[in-house]
């Protein structure tokens, strides 16, 4: 790819960063596995991403606390990310930028909200007509949990006709069976989704640096 055409798709390129919640981490309600471990990987993108101007979102479950998402009201999952409330705040170690777009979702008591997709900005605008006032064309998306809100959100990008990298050492899953997250991948990665790594995202991020 000719450099001039990469730095075309670089500049309309942004991070997703998907539910790193205090309620998917280590002691939450609803625990992913190793979820902890993605957060210093997240804030080396964040800082990579942030520099070349790429715009940063950050999805969040949002959810009422009568929720038919949760076991208590007929759903599948234990109370967790409930609006404005402890468990719903964003992991402590993660260093998030001023400027960073925040992406709420199940909101709703029917929702389940897997998908950034259903979710909007705090000023009410759908996440897909947020990127498409941006000329987003690349999306770039990490974050918790591989098998459910990171694969919901990635094979809607891929609908709405995004490019999609789903970075692989900057996600987790929750394998509530042995082996989703892997079959997750292999789904995303099917439908069209790119897998890559932070190294070589960093790389290509150096490099138009040096341009």
């Amino acid at each position: 790819m000719a450099i001039q055409t990469l730095m075309n798709t670089i500049a309309r390129s942004a991070l997703l960063i998907v539910d790193v919640q205090k309620d998917f981490c280590r002691g939450g309600t609803l625990e992913v596995p190793d979820g902890d471990l993605i957060v210093p990987t997240l804030n080396r993108l964040i800082a990579s991403c942030s520099r070349l101007g790429h715009s940063i979102y950050a999805s969040r479950d949002w959810h009422p606390a009568d929720s038919m998402h949760f076991l208590q009201h007929g759903g599948i999952w234990p109370t967790h990310c409930v609006a404005d409330t402890q468990g719903a705040e964003f992991h402590r170690d993660l260093e998030l930028p001023a400027e960073t777009v925040i992406i709420s979702k199940g909101q709703s008591r029917s929702s389940d909200g897997y998908s950034a997709f259903d979710g909007c900005t705090l000023l009410g605008e759908l996440f897909q007509n947020e990127l498409a006032g941006r000329a987003i064309r690349t999306l770039y998306v990490t974050g918790l949990a591989t098998d459910y809100c990171v694969r919901h959100s990635v094979l809607d990008a891929l609908r709405t006709g995004l490019r999609v990298n789903v970075v692989t050492d900057a996600i987790a899953g929750v394998d509530r069976r042995h082996g989703d997250a892997q079959r997750a991948l292999k789904e995303m990665h099917e439908s069209g989704a790119e897998l890559t790594t932070t190294t070589k995202l960093e790389k290509t991020i150096s490099e138009i640096n040096s341009q």
